[in-house]
């Protein structure tokens, strides 16, 4: 008898004090993307490449700024529903899921990924979560 596992979901969210279709913009075009895709100060975001619709992949380079080290994080996109849902599956193969639901002149950003088994999941709803705030703070100043 063989049984399956099913990997462990994390979610983390965000209100974004911004309307729905500033959020959609800042978190997909690649000059945005490469201004708030970093979880702390000592890391970058030195290229983005983003070609959003169905079966259409994206890359961002994430790096820390002094050259220590870095990685390019990928995918291809499953669902684009503008303004509302973004679905892929990255590089390794587990899925992620952004829901952007306006709430008056706000936008609420959840964010549902597989965890991957090498790191603990608090760390990695924590490190998911900086990016995800990193984000709503460079969104609303813009």
């Amino acid at each position: 008898m063989t049984t399956e596992s099913k990997a462990t979901a994390i979610t983390v969210e965000a209100i974004v004090k911004a309307p729905v279709d500033k959020v959609w913009a800042c978190w997909n075009e690649p000059t945005h993307i490469t201004k708030w895709a970093f979880a702390s100060d000592d890391w970058h975001v030195p290229y983005a490449d983003n070609d959003l619709r169905k079966d259409g992949t994206f890359k961002t380079t994430m790096a820390a700024k002094d050259g220590s080290m870095s990685f390019d994080f990928g995918g291809v996109y499953t669902t684009v529903e503008p303004n509302k849902l973004i679905a892929y599956t990255i590089g390794d193969g587990r899925t992620v899921k952004v829901e952007f639901t306006p709430e008056g002149q706000n936008t609420r950003v959840v964010e549902t990924f597989e965890a991957e088994t090498q790191n603990p999941i608090d760390m990695q709803r924590a490190g998911w979560q900086a990016i995800l705030d990193n984000f709503a703070k460079y969104t609303e100043a813009q």
